[in-house]
């Protein structure tokens, strides 16, 4: 993968790809040029069928993102730039959602605001220990309004609200309890374990996940009988795709499959 996009650090490791967001002077945080430059690359890798996983961090230590660049909006004190700051960052939080890989936030630090919604929109995400959440933009007069979407739809309701509210700092064991992350390490396992999921991903059929993501996120959306039906469409064309087929008679052989892929 080209590693061109400006503050951040790209690199590849078989069929994953890491993605680090690289202000670390700034806490990682997300100017508008840094959201559009993640969603480039992200754009770039969804068109990549040898890529299975996608992993984002923040370079630096302690530090995953702080959310939006305050410095910037405060430079920009017009409705329009906020408008188009949230824009930019709503179409790049939803890009992760449509993106064909799983995608997995390695959370090292703070995660506040836009980058606790980075947390959330993420397929799957662990953390270290020592990790902190918070979506604390109602401590200086600024509803946390897109980080609401993504957290609302990650988390319970109450949990969500809780954090929207009163803005703290929620530590790794409540993330872990209420949903947001997946597992908690230590900060030095983090790169071991999130190695190590990646790659147990990345040895899938990259039709079969990008078939299975994109039905996942779709049968939320419906009400119960249309996800049943909507699920079973997608089965049907699932089990006559190359990889299934290959799937199955490789288990009855018992060997290792071999992909076709996307």
């Amino acid at each position: 993968m080209s590693t061109d996009f400006e503050e951040l650090v790209c690199r590849e490791d078989g069929a994953v790809a890491y993605l680090s967001i690289n202000r670390p002077s700034n806490g990682n945080s997300l100017s508008l040029g840094t959201i559009q430059n993640l969603h480039k690359a992200l754009n770039t890798l969804a068109a990549r069928t040898d890529i299975a996983a996608i992993v984002l961090s923040g370079v630096g230590k302690r530090i995953f993102c702080a959310g939006h660049d305050l410095k910037e909006i405060r430079d920009h004190p017009d409705a329009e730039f906020f408008k188009e700051l949230s824009a930019q960052c709503s179409a790049m939080m939803q890009a992760i959602q449509m993106q064909p890989q799983i995608v997995i936030a390695a959370v090292d630090g703070v995660a506040t605001a836009a980058g606790c919604q980075l947390v959330a929109a993420a397929d799957l995400a662990i953390a270290t220990t020592g990790s902190r959440f918070a979506t604390p933009g109602v401590n200086i007069g600024l509803w946390c309004v897109t980080p609401m979407v993504a957290l609302s739809r990650c988390i319970a309701p109450k949990h969500a609200m809780q954090m929207l509210a009163t803005g703290a700092l929620m530590d790794a064991e409540f993330a872990l309890r209420v949903g947001l992350v997946n597992e908690l390490v230590s900060a030095e396992d983090l790169d071991a374990r999130v190695s190590e999921l990646a790659q147990q991903i990345a040895s899938k059929s990259t039709y079969t996940l990008a078939t299975g993501k994109r039905a996942f996120y779709q049968q939320l959306r419906m009400g119960l009988a249309d996800a049943y039906e909507y699920s079973g469409e997608v089965g049907v064309r699932n089990s006559i795709h190359p990889d299934a087929v290959e799937g199955i008679q490789a288990f009855v052989e018992k060997r290792p499959p071999i992909w076709r892929g996307r």
